[in-house]
């Protein structure tokens, strides 16, 4: 029965045969990790986020596995922007398949370089703009401060004429819902992904009586279990305001298909997979495939628009 379940999804213009993604952030740094996800069932791959320049990030051990999941704080180790944009130009389309180009400038001026930077190359597919990393020392998220947001997208949109994306940090209160509703609605954005990991959490180990990672005293983002319903909020409430033209690619506690099924039934387009897709390598893209296809098939589900949105209250 599962071959007439379809997995495909848009976002705009954009057709993926499979809503699953990887994350920007996990197994994305290099060209070959990057390929590897090319040539699994995701339905594309995302860049790891760049600056400008090639960034080593913060010092080790600045990850740790969890029994619910994992923190980080990475602080944005990746190759540069020409690196990541120069694979983008010459993979978009690859196996019939999306490239999103992720950016994380250190600051407004450099988010504006690398986008011009995107607007005068030949890569003409998604570009997600990260104003949500928590995890650069110093650097406080762009994505909290409503004002700096519309500033940045104002300046944007007099150049970039090409599908941008944000990727956000998790908001926790209905204003905040409220507030960043009302300035994206305002831009031609393509889309929003929520969420980036719960900044600043702390995990301590009773045995040695310390912190588990170094950077910012041990404080890190959070990703796994820990997040799902955290992302699925955001999924919800950002759904329930955003204009219908902004697509939404849910991401936080995505591990199996069920998961993936609720973040589609709260108004998820498409999803992205971090924590688990870093302990499981590409296989969790067809394993998750086949979970929700047998979800979808139970429940008489042809398609995902048969149920995205659809989440009733009581």
């Amino acid at each position: 029965m599962q071959n007439n379940i379809s997995l495909a999804a848009h976002i705009g213009d954009y057709q993926f045969d499979n809503l699953l993604l990887n994350a920007a952030g996990v197994r994305c740094s290099t060209t070959d990790e990057l390929n590897k996800t090319l040539d699994s069932m995701a339905g594309g791959c995302v860049t790891k986020s760049a600056t400008p320049e090639e960034r080593a990030g913060n010092e080790s051990p600045r990850m740790k596995a969890l029994p619910l999941g994992s923190i980080n704080s990475m602080g944005l180790p990746n190759h540069g922007i020409d690196y990541y944009l120069k694979f983008a130009e010459e993979n978009q389309g690859k196996n019939g398949k999306q490239v999103i180009l992720s950016i994380a400038g250190l600051s407004i001026d450099q988010n504006i370089e690398m986008l011009k930077k995107v607007q005068e190359s030949s890569f003409s597919g998604l570009t997600e703009l990260n104003l949500s990393c928590p995890n650069v020392k110093g650097k406080s998220q762009v994505g909290y401060d409503f004002d700096a947001v519309r500033d940045v997208l104002t300046s944007t949109f007099k150049f970039f004429k090409k599908p941008l994306g944000l990727k956000l940090p998790p908001y926790f209160d209905f204003n905040q819902f409220n507030g960043i509703a009302e300035v994206l609605n305002d831009f031609p954005i393509t889309y929003i992904n929520v969420i980036n990991s719960i900044g600043n959490g702390l995990v301590v180990d009773p045995e040695t009586e310390s912190v588990v990672i170094k950077p910012k005293g041990g404080f890190g983002g959070l990703g796994g279990d820990y997040v799902k319903p955290t992302a699925l909020a955001n999924v919800r409430a950002l759904r329930q305001r955003l204009n219908p033209e902004i697509s939404i690619i849910g991401t936080g506690g995505i591990k199996s298909g069920m998961d993936v099924f609720e973040h589609v039934l709260c108004g998820a387009n498409l999803v992205q997979i971090g924590t688990a897709f870093g302990y499981e390598g590409t296989p969790i893209f067809e394993r998750i495939s086949k979970e929700l296809k047998d979800i979808m098939d139970k429940k008489g589900y042809k398609t995902l628009d048969d149920f995205r949105g659809k989440l009733k209250t009581i």
